[in-house]
């Protein structure tokens, strides 16, 4: 039997900030064959479906968090064995971006486990990313709250992103955190992008959450004014201590997938990033998220505190999937709308 002309369903190319849950729904229901075509249909448009952007991530300053993030090792108020130490000198956090490009990366993820940065520690992660920079590789970090003129600071040492994820729908927000509000986070992505610095803002699933709350996650994030360049899906690992322990349902493969594809389809120019979790991952669930539109994943043996893939299973998956790395950080793409 040919294949059809006509598409098998609408077409979900377009930019759009405007997206209604009720609208986002359908599209994450529609038979998977549906939403796959139409999630490769958005990917194609803005992308190479062949290549995946790859980045590391390092944990300069570890534990003692103050907040009460339920899901997090790194929380002083939970026993998760994981102890508080000091911010890393900017020489070793620059030895290990020096190894993570000889990994292949193209992006250097830096995060400390504060609530917001103090000035004084501020001045050592500007270093870190004027050398990072210097290396020739895209820079990112995840500090916590910011206000506007360390957002500032940050830019002036030329950092690319700024990860700050929303982690969870806002109703289920409540459930998981409660040092500090939804919109504490969203202000954070306000002074982001009014300092010009590029967003890096996702989620978690399976702490327990409803796929409704999923949706709803990533519907809040494709009606930001601009939605973020990238957007990386966690997956939640078990952390003994963490209340989230109590709570936590693992996601189905083929649910998460869904998840994938609706981001692709809801935010066509952002980068999607299977973050944590991917090593619990088999090869064909995330095969089929690079399908789905995934076309980021982080590399290196751990993520902050959790374990990750080894570059040389990620590099025979890609293999053979016959698809590539990126070998330098890739364009921005051109707007739309």
């Amino acid at each position: 039997m040919s294949r059809p002309v006509d598409p098998v369903g609408p077409s979900y190319c377009d930019l759009r900030h405007d997206w209604t849950e009720a609208e986002a729904r359908r599209i994450h229901d529609l038979p998977l064959p549906e939403l796959l075509f139409s999630a490769q249909e958005a990917h194609r448009r803005h992308f190479d479906p062949a290549a995946i952007e790859t980045a590391t991530l390092l944990s300069i300053k570890t534990g003692g968090c103050p907040e009460d993030c339920g899901y997090c090792s790194q929380s002083a108020r939970w026993d998760t064995g994981v102890k508080a130490g000091k911010l890393m000198q900017v020489e070793s956090v620059l030895a290990e971006a020096r190894r993570a490009k000889s990994g292949g990366a193209t992006r250097f993820c830096m995060g400390a486990a504060w609530r917001s940065p103090k000035d004084r520690d501020l001045e050592a992660v500007c270093a870190m990313i004027e050398g990072v920079k210097a290396l020739g590789l895209e820079t990112c970090v995840t500090l916590g709250m910011l206000t506007p003129s360390q957002v500032e600071r940050l830019a002036e040492a030329g950092l690319d992103y700024y990860n700050h994820n929303i982690d969870t729908s806002r109703d289920f927000y409540g459930e998981i955190v409660t040092t500090r509000r939804m919109d504490d986070r969203l202000e954070t992505l306000d002074n982001v992008r009014a300092g010009g610095i590029k967003v890096c803002c996702g989620g978690i699933v399976g702490m327990g959450e409803t796929s409704i709350d999923r949706i709803s996650m990533l519907v809040t994030l494709a009606t930001l004014e601009r939605h973020p360049e990238s957007v990386p899906l966690n997956m939640w690992q078990p952390i003994s201590g963490t209340p989230v322990m109590d709570t936590a349902q693992p996601v189905d493969p083929i649910a998460f997938v869904r998840l994938v594809a609706l981001a692709r389809i809801l935010m066509p120019q952002s980068v999607v990033r299977l973050s944590a979790g991917r090593g619990a991952m088999s090869d064909e669930a995330q095969a089929l998220c690079f399908i789905a539109g995934a076309n980021s994943i982080f590399t290196g043996n751990v993520l902050l505190t959790t374990g990750n893939p080894d570059r040389d299973r990620d590099a025979l998956l890609l293999e053979r999937l016959g698809m590539r790395t990126l070998a330098a950080p890739p364009s921005d793409p051109a707007p739309t709308a």
